[in-house]
């Protein structure tokens, strides 16, 4: 990955969805790189717990609000030079209990955040995602792919918010000009995540610690690619500083399929669980890996951390965590 760093260029920041698992990082490394930052979050998925270690930090504010909210706005007085909107359901078990308040995030709340940049003249980077290519009939995806999703599935909460959410972005840079960039994420995971938000690895890793059955949906051979929150956060402000108005996909190159995932987790936790597996979700994607291309031509970005060691770091956070949280739910 290039040595640059974007950072040097913003004085303030906001960040929406700023107390959720993947905020939360890009919080810290703005303030550990002299950026003032505006954590914004209703708290709906989100936990002040992963920004409370900064509340203390000078050019730090928490601001509990809706972004989808008008008054919401009117509480981000700026001026900023850098809006990231990373405020929205991204988890299964939060999009599916929370529908509207996940297709606001994308539709409302993208509006309300382009409109705070266009007042600021700041730099908007919109966080979208793998889902947007659905359950891909190209493989590898790259970013001209149109993607295959249902759009009335249980799923379509998610993927077309975040669809709309990129139209939105693209007509605002069409129409009016506005820097604004898209960057599309690929299955992060580490530590923060919540241990019952439904994703893969989490889930496994707190089953496998409390010595349950980690419950594989279908027969485990769909794949993923991760991308440990380190090398994610690198490629998200690598997009952010490069004036890029094309989507770029931030993702792991290691394909590695859904069964995998977990029977390593059990070797790594030295856990005695074994592997149950469970009906697959609707629209589930049977296979996902991103083309990077553009992203380690434009930025220099490649992951760095290889996915057995990341899994490593989650598993050390979750054994420090496990008493206090809840035991993670059966559900992806």
């Amino acid at each position: 990955m290039t040595d640059a760093n974007p950072c040097v260029s913003w004085r303030r920041a906001a960040v929406t969805g700023g107390a959720g698992f993947l905020g939360s990082h890009l919080c810290e490394r703005l303030l550990d790189s002299g950026v003032e930052v505006d954590c914004v979050d209703n708290l709906l998925s989100g936990s002040h717990e992963n920004v409370a270690h900064l509340e203390d930090r000078p050019g730090f504010r928490f601001v509990q609000c809706d972004v989808s909210a008008p008054e919401c706005v009117r509480t981000l007085t700026g001026p900023y030079d850098l809006v990231l909107h990373f405020a929205c359901c991204a988890s299964p078990a939060d999009y599916l209990r929370l529908p509207l308040e996940t297709l606001d995030a994308g539709s409302l709340g993208t509006r309300a955040m382009l409109a705070v940049a266009e007042r600021d003249r700041a730099r908007f980077l919109l966080a979208s995602t793998s889902e947007v290519y659905g359950d891909p009939l190209v493989h590898p995806q790259r970013e001209d792919y149109w993607g295959n999703v249902n759009p009335v599935g249980p799923r379509s909460v998610y993927d077309e918010s975040k669809r709309f959410a990129e139209a939105l972005v693209t007509a605002h840079v069409r129409a009016r000009d506005t820097d604004a960039g898209i960057v599309r994420l690929f299955n992060s995971y580490g530590p923060r995540m919540r241990a019952h938000d439904g994703r893969a690895v989490p889930t496994f890793v707190c089953q496998a610690l409390a010595g349950e059955p980690l419950t594989v949906a279908g027969d485990g051979r769909q794949t993923r690619s991760l991308c440990y929150v380190d090398d994610t956060v690198d490629g998200v402000l690598l997009v952010a500083g490069s004036h890029s108005v094309r989507p770029v996909n931030i993702g792991g190159t290691d394909e590695v399929t859904v069964g995998d995932i977990a029977r390593r987790i059990v070797e790594l936790t030295g856990s005695s669980s074994r592997i149950d597996f469970v009906d697959r979700p609707a629209d589930d994607p049977q296979r996902r890996r991103p083309d990077t291309a553009l992203a380690r031509e434009l930025l220099g970005w490649e992951p760095k951390v290889p996915w057995e060691e990341g899994i490593k770091q989650t598993i050390a956070y979750f054994a420090a965590t496990r008493p206090a949280e809840e035991p993670a739910p059966q559900v992806r």
